[in-house]
C-alpha cells in the first residue's frame, strides 16, 4: 500500500506544480503564442522543421529521458526512498523543469541557437567559448558512454540472423534496427505522401508491436566491436541528415515505448497492493542515514539522481533541437516543462520498482539498475520468474530501456555537430558558409565536427572506461548549475524576471563543485599510488571541468553585478 501512496502523492504533487509554477513561469517571461517560431521563420527542411506539439513531446521527452530516470534514482534508493522521492519532486518542479522550460524559452527567442549563444548575449564572447567547451566535452562522454552502453546491451556471441532460442541482446538490437526502419517510413509518410499525424500514429504503433515480435522470435547477433562501429556511422548519419527523416519520428515513436513501459508499472503497483504473497511487496526503507556506500546526501544524492531532477543535457537538447522544431511558443511550457515533471514521475516510478527487490539489489544481484527495474516491475505481476507474465514484462522493460539509450545517443551527436560549428563562428556568420577564413570554414563544418566528435566517442566507449561514466554524472549536473546561470543572465539583461533562478543555480554549483572537489582528492590519492590509466584519466577531466566552471562563474558574477548596479541606477 505504500508503494500507492508514493505514486499517488507524486503524480499530485507534480500535476500541481505545472498547473500553478509551470504557469507562473510563463506568465513571467512572456510567452507569446503570436510570435513566429525559429522553426517557422528560419524553417530549412534539415534542422529547423516545425513539429506538431505531440511529435516534438515524443523526441524531446525521448532524449532527455534515456536510462537517466531509471539508474540515477536506483542507484540512490540507498538513501532511503523518502530523500529521492522528495528530490525527484521538488527539484523536477523548482529546478530541472525550470532549466529545462527557461532555456528551451531562451533558445526559442535566439533563433534556436545553443546556451552558448545565449551566453554570448549577455556575458560575452569569451564565456560562450568556455562554455561550448565545457558542453563538448560532457557531449564527448554522453556518447562514449551510450556508446559502451549500447554496444554492450547489442553484443552477442554468435554472428548474423538467429532464431528459435533469441538472446535478449540479439532480440534488442533486432527490434532497434526495426525501429529506424519505422521512423524513416513514418517520416516519408507524414512528410513527402502527407498522410495525418493520427493515422500515421497508428501504423507506426502497429509497427512497433510488430518489430516486437520479431525480434523475440529472430534476433540480430554480431560482435560488440562491430556494433561499436555500425553505431558510430548510424550516429554520424542521424546527425546530419534532416530532422523529419530520422530524429522526429524515431523519438516520436520510441516515447509510446516510454508511455507504455510508466503505464506497466503504475498497474503493477496497485496490482501488488491487492495480491499478498504473490508478487514482489516494498521492502525499501523511508530512510537508511545521511551516509552510504555512495558517500554523504550532500552532495551523492543530488548528483546520482540527475536526470530525475534535474540534468544538463537537457539544456542542450533544449537549446539544440527542440527549439529548432517548436511550431508556437504556447507549446514551451508543455514541452519543456511538462517533459521534464513526467521525467520526475518515471524517477519516483524507478525508486518504487526497486523497492520491490531491494534486498537482492542491495545483495549485489543484479548487474545493473536497469536490470533491477525490469525485474522489479516483473516481480509486481509474478514472483515466479519461470511465468509467462512475468518472462513477457521483464523482455518488454528491458527493450524500453536499451531503445532509449540510442534515442539519447543519436541527439547527443546532434547536439555535439551543432555546437562544434559554433566554437568556430564568428559575430555575423550563421553557418559554416559564412565564415571569412578557409581554416574556421573547413572546422565549422558539420561533416568535420560530426566526425571527430564520433571518432573520439566511439573510441572511448570502445575501451569500456567505467572513469567516463563516473564523471559523466557530475559533468551533467555542473553543466545544469552553467545552463542555469545563462538563461537568468540573459533574463536580467533583457528586464525580465530572473530571481526564480539563483537559488536553484548556487545549489546546483555548489553540489557539483563539492563533489568534484571530493573525487579530485580521492584521484589524486590513487594516482601518487599507482599509474593506472583510468584514474588519471578522471583526474584531467575533473581538474579541466572545475577549472572551465570557476572561469564561467566568474563570468557571470560579472554579468549579475553588472546588471545589479546598471538597476540600481535606473
Amino acid at each position: 500500500m505504500i508503494a500507492i501512496l508514493i505514486i499517488l502523492a507524486a503524480i499530485v504533487l507534480l500535476v500541481v506544480g505545472y498547473v500553478t509554477y509551470g504557469s507562473w513561469l510563463a506568465k513571467q517571461w512572456g510567452i507569446d503564442p503570436t510570435r513566429k517560431t525559429p522553426a517557422v521563420e528560419m524553417e530549412d527542411g534539415v534542422d529547423y522543421v516545425a513539429a506538431k506539439p505531440v511529435v516534438l513531446m515524443g523526441h524531446h521527452f525521448s532524449s532527455i529521458a534515456g536510462a537517466g530516470p531509471i539508474n540515477g534514482p536506483i542507484q540512490a534508493s540507498v538513501f532511503g526512498w523518502v530523500p529521492v522521492f522528495l528530490w525527484c519532486v521538488v527539484g523536477g518542479i523548482f529546478f530541472g523543469g525550470l532549466q529545462d522550460f527557461g532555456s528551451l524559452f531562451a533558445s526559442v527567442r535566439h533563433g534556436g541557437k545553443s546556451v552558448g549563444e545565449i551566453i554570448k548575449d549577455s556575458m560575452g564572447e569569451r564565456a560562450k567559448k568556455l562554455f561550448i567547451l565545457f558542453a563538448l566535452l560532457v557531449l564527448i562522454m554522453v556518447i562514449a558512454s551510450f556508446v559502451n552502453v549500447v554496444a554492450g546491451t547489442f553484443a552477442s556471441e554468435a554472428t548474423g540472423f538467429t532464431t528459435g532460442a533469441v538472446t535478449g541482446n540479439e532480440t534488442t538490437a533486432m527490434v532497434s534496427v526495426l525501429f529506424i526502419v519505422l521512423a524513416v517510413i513514418y517520416g516519408l509518410l507524414t512528410n513527402r505522401v502527407g498522410m495525418k499525424t493520427v493515422p500515421a500514429t497508428i501504423i507506426g504503433i502497429v509497427g512497433i508491436v510488430a518489430a516486437v515480435v520479431v525480434g523475440l522470435n529472430c534476433g540480430l547477433a554480431l560482435s560488440r566491436n562491430t556494433w561499436i562501429v555500425l553505431i558510430g556511422v548510424y550516429i554520424a548519419v542521424a546527425s546530419l541528415i534532416p530532422v523529419w527523416i530520422m530524429l522526429q519520428p524515431r523519438d516520436y515513436l520510441s516515447s509510446f515505448l516510454l508511455y507504455g513501459m510508466m503505464a506497466v508499472a503504475v498497474v503493477g503497483i496497485f496490482f501488488s497492493a491487492f495480491t499478498g504473497d504473490k508478487t514482489a511487496q516494498f521492502e525499501l526503507p523511508a530512510f537508511t542515514g545521511w551516509t552510504t556506500s555512495l558517500g554523504g546526501m550532500f552532495p551523492a544524492l543530488f548528483i546520482t539522481v540527475a536526470c530525475g531532477a534535474c540534468s544538463g543535457f537537457h539544456a542542450l537538447i533544449s537549446t539544440g533541437t527542440s527549439s529548432k522544431q517548436l511550431a508556437s511558443e504556447k507549446d514551451a511550457k508543455a514541452i519543456g516543462y511538462g517533459s521534464m515533471l513526467i521525467e520526475s514521475a518515471l524517477g519516483v516510478v524507478s525508486v518504487i520498482a526497486v523497492g520491490m527487490v531491494f534486498k537482492r539489489y542491495t545483495a549485489g544481484e543484479f548487474g545493473s539498475p536497469a536490470v533491477a527495474f525490469a525485474t522489479g516491475i516483473a516481480s509486481m505481476f509474478s514472483l515466479d520468474s519461470a511465468s509467462g507474465v512475468y518472462n513477457v514484462v521483464y523482455t518488454l522493460l528491458t527493450l524500453a530501456v536499451s531503445v532509449f539509450a540510442l534515442t539519447s545517443l543519436d541527439t547527443g551527436t546532434r547536439l555535439s555537430r551543432f555546437m562544434f560549428s559554433e566554437l568556430f563562428l564568428k559575430e555575423g556568420e550563421a553557418t559554416w558558409r559564412d565564415a571569412a577564413s578557409p581554416v574556421r570554414k573547413f572546422l565549422a563544418h558539420p561533416l568535420v565536427g560530426t566526425t571527430f566528435m564520433v571518432v573520439v566517442g566511439c573510441y572511448l566507449g570502445g575501451m569500456s572506461l567505467s572513469a567516463i561514466w563516473g564523471l559523466f554524472g557530475a559533468a551533467n549536473q555542473l553543466l545544469a548549475g552553467l545552463a542555469l546561470m545563462a538563461v537568468a543572465a540573459w533574463l536580467g539583461e533583457v528586464g525580465k524576471n530572473n530571481k526564480m533562478f539563483y537559488v536553484p543555480m548556487v545549489f546546483m554549483l555548489a553540489a557539483t563543485l563539492t563533489f568534484l572537489v571530493i573525487k579530485i582528492k580521492s584521484l589524486a590519492t590513487l594516482c601518487a599510488a599507482g599509474t593506472e590509466w583510468g584514474n588519471w584519466f578522471q583526474l584531467v577531466i575533473a581538474v579541466a571541468m572545475v577549472v572551465l566552471a570557476l572561469f564561467l562563474i566568474v563570468e557571470g558574477v560579472r554579468t549579475f553585478s553588472k546588471q545589479a548596479k546598471s538597476k540600481a541606477k535606473a
